[in-house]
């Protein structure tokens, strides 16, 4: 298990990303939270095998119709024991 801490910055604040990070989240059975930022971005803390994080963070690059990604910045971190994936 790896974790990463990630920084999405975009059209990511107002248009239900942090539901569709969850929801991804739980279709990959990624543990962990995310969370917006006072300065337009969202911050993710996310836990699962580095194949399930990997297709995870793709599914966020690409966002949908409402969600545009601009820039993400990942870092690797030790990893966290979360129970589920939760919205702050």
């Amino acid at each position: 298990m790896i974790q990463y801490h990630l920084i999405v910055s975009g059209k990511v604040q107002g248009v239900g990303f942090r539901y569709f990070v969850q929801m991804k989240a739980m279709h990959y059975d990624v543990t962990g939270w995310v969370k917006n930022l006072e300065n337009g971005s969202v911050e993710i803390v996310a836990s699962a095998d580095k194949e399930a994080l990997l297709s995870f963070i793709k599914e966020i690059k690409k966002g949908n119709l409402f969600i545009s990604v601009e820039h993400l910045d990942i870092r690797e971190e030790i990893p966290s024991r979360f129970a589920s994936f939760r919205i702050r």
